[in-house]
């Protein structure tokens, strides 16, 4: 079967259980183990647990790519990043690319965002390709389909009042665009707080933020108490905003995307949330202090961090020190709470205007970060389990999608699961299936192996070129390759749930090391773009 069987062949819902609405939130840089649903006893996120909890959770989801703008490119498209091409941060999505949101906006449905879009450049830098149309480069790159690729352009979003999207935006009619990290954001929101919050625009990021010496990330810019207050801070207004759209919602059926920029760092929980969970109070992930040997390019961060060489203020992989790691899951924490609370605030209304009936809600992050597992920061093209899984959970009130499931799922699921379950017919290129039956409990699995693609933007982690990699989970290992390298890395997650011990040279493993190499291949060449040719013909 091709990749695009599956969109072929998908079976559309029957009419009568159709739901007239989906509401999507998800949140930026977020682990699946940051929830109190995936048996986090710290982190208080009683409304997510709810929706769990009467809900469906995905147990293994994992990302197409652990990387912002790909991974969102591939939630959109249902496809991995060789494929639909914005393999890293920098690169476009193509405007012409099928969306997953065009074609329910395309059936009926009110296609909405509310947040964090990133599926152009949101930082002032152009799209990566040679200007010049007469240079060789430039003949030889891959350019985009017609189309503005600035629509995220923060310098124009922060010195022009008319600034605004192109509609319909990837499948979007309508967004309030609210791009970047912390409080530091812009778009539509700081257009807003512009006119109606001016003395607060003032009091954005780090040199009006409000003194806190106890904190090591305050001193390199991963870091600030934010003075803008909780009512005014980013996460209030998607959540107002989604809040309006509710209200709004009339007869048409809709689609939401209520997207967060938070927990992603420099970490700003606002007010309350910023203390809310003290440093000295937190335990160190267990893979902090293994004793094991460490991977080539993990042992190249120790190096720079305890030679006093680490770059640790940008939003690069760093080795940390045990208090950075503590207050950074501290202030997570207080990020994650807030969204929390906001997304309370969502559903209650959701629930006042008597669409809970109708209306499926789904919750998932983009990728993860590493927050301490191997004395490691951020992300970064090293793939463990903190980094690439992710949370999903799905609540849908006409189906009996109850409890928990260990299925491989992957981003590129989330597109073809939404359209099957309003019954819209896929489009050609899919490569995620539909997690409905999982869910249903009629199937156990989707896949036997599940990929993720990496490809850096930089020369970092004493590689000599730009990282390539690619990754391969089995129901128990781990396989991961590197391009230009000899060694990789193969980890028995049943053994070792930390990923402690490389297995890639040791010979009781050579046979499971075979396999897995070859699966690889197979998952590799199995996605392989296929389309534009139809089914039948591929």
């Amino acid at each position: 079967m091709s990749p695009d069987d599956n969109a072929s062949m998908e079976s559309p819902m029957p009419q009568s259980q159709r739901p007239v609405n989906f509401l999507l939130f998800i949140t930026d840089q977020h682990r699946a183990d940051h929830l109190g649903a995936y048996g986090n006893r710290v982190v208080a996120t009683p409304n997510l647990d709810a929706l769990a909890a009467a809900g469906w959770r995905g147990d293994e989801m994992h990302v197409a790519t652990p990387i912002c703008m790909p991974n969102r490119a591939s939630l959109l498209t249902g496809r991995y990043p060789s494929a639909h091409g914005a393999r890293h941060n920098g690169i476009p999505l193509d405007l012409q690319s099928s969306t997953f949101v065009d074609v329910l906006r395309q059936a009926g449905y009110r296609t909405s965002l509310v947040g964090k879009a990133h599926f152009q450049n949101m930082t002032d830098n152009p799209p990566p390709w040679p200007p010049n149309p007469a240079d060789r480069l430039a003949r030889e790159a891959k350019v985009r389909g017609p189309g503005r690729y600035d629509q995220e352009n923060r310098n124009k979003w922060l010195t022009r009042e008319d600034y605004d999207l192109d509609y319909p935006f990837y499948g979007f009619e309508d967004v309030d665009l609210v791009d970047d990290h912390s409080d530091s954001v812009h778009g539509h929101y700081r257009q807003w707080l512009r006119r109606h919050h001016p003395e607060v625009e003032a009091l954005i990021g780090p040199k009006a933020a409000t003194p806190a010496p106890d904190y090591v990330l305050t001193s390199f810019g991963q870091a600030w108490r934010t003075a803008v207050p909780e009512e005014l801070y980013p996460s209030a207004y998607i959540a107002d905003r989604t809040i309006e759209r509710l209200e709004r919602a009339g007869g048409q059926p809709f689609f939401i995307q209520c997207s967060f920029p938070d927990p992603h760092h420099p970490f700003t929980p606002p007010g309350k949330y910023w203390d809310m969970y003290d440093p000295d109070e937190m335990e160190l992930p267990p893979s902090f202090h293994t004793g094991a040997a460490p991977l080539p390019h993990v042992e190249w961060l120790y190096r720079q961090r305890d030679s006093g060489k680490a770059v640790k203020h940008t939003p690069a992989i760093f080795a940390c020190t045990e208090r950075e790691a503590k207050e950074a899951l501290a202030l997570n924490y207080g990020s994650i709470t807030n969204i929390d609370h906001q997304i309370g605030r969502v559903l209650a209304a959701l629930k006042r205007l008597g669409l809970d009936k109708d209306t499926v809600v789904i919750f998932t992050s983009d990728h993860g970060d590493y927050l301490g597992d191997h004395q490691l920061m951020l992300k970064g093209p090293i793939h463990y389990r903190g980094l690439v899984r992710v949370p999903f959970i799905w609540h849908d009130p006409a189906l009996p999608a109850r409890g928990a499931g260990s299925a491989l799922a992957s981003t590129i699921d989330v597109a073809p699961t939404i359209l099957a379950r309003a019954g819209v017919a896929g489009f050609n290129g899919i490569q995620g299936k539909s997690l409905l039956d999982v869910m249903a409990g009629k199937a156990e699995r989707v896949r036997e192996h599940l990929m993720i693609e990496e490809e850096g933007q930089r020369v970092i982690l004493g590689f000599d070129a730009r990282i390539r990699c690619r990754t391969l989970r089995s129901d128990r290992y781990r396989l991961t390759i590197y391009d230009g390298a000899e060694w990789g890395e193969l980890y028995d997650l049943e053994r070792d749930p930390i990923e402690a011990r490389n297995l890639w040279d040791d010979a009781e493993y050579a046979d499971v090391k075979a396999d897995m190499m070859q699966a690889l291949a197979r998952d590799m060449l199995y996605h392989i773009d296929t389309s534009p040719y139809p089914d039948a013909l591929a």
